[in-house]
């Protein structure tokens, strides 16, 4: 019998949630599904001023590994022009409220007086 690996539950999820949008692409599709347009144009919502441009390779690259972790799922039409959406997941769906607390607790603890605003520019809900 193989010897399972104990994995750190904080690392694992350290390495699940780490790029530049992820959590915020879940926070997006927590209404429903939306297509890539969609998705672009809420990050550049909430885009600090000091990067207003989202570059589709990384936007692309995040959509995917969302996918691969079973987070959001990525529904194909197949007409022209193409059309592609994405939504949560049951395991996605599930992320959600603790997406919900972070922001909670940067709206707490981020958004005081003293700190710098435009670094933790965030899209009001």
């Amino acid at each position: 019998m193989a010897k399972r690996e104990r994995v750190c539950p904080v690392a694992a999820f350290q390495k699940m949630i780490s790029g530049k949008y992820k959590l915020r692409i879940v926070w997006d599709l927590k209404n429903g599904a939306r297509r890539y347009s969609e998705i672009r144009s809420g990050l550049l919502r909430g885009a600090a001023s000091s990067s207003p441009e989202i570059a589709p390779r990384v936007l692309s690259r995040e959509l995917k590994a969302l996918a691969s972790m079973g987070l959001i799922e990525r529904k194909d039409y197949g007409v022209v022009p193409p059309k592609v959406e994405y939504k949560l997941t049951r395991k996605g769906k599930s992320f959600v409220p603790v997406v919900a607390a972070i922001r909670k607790w940067g709206d707490r603890h981020l958004m005081a007086p003293d700190l710098p605003q435009t670094s933790f520019a965030v899209a009001a809900e």
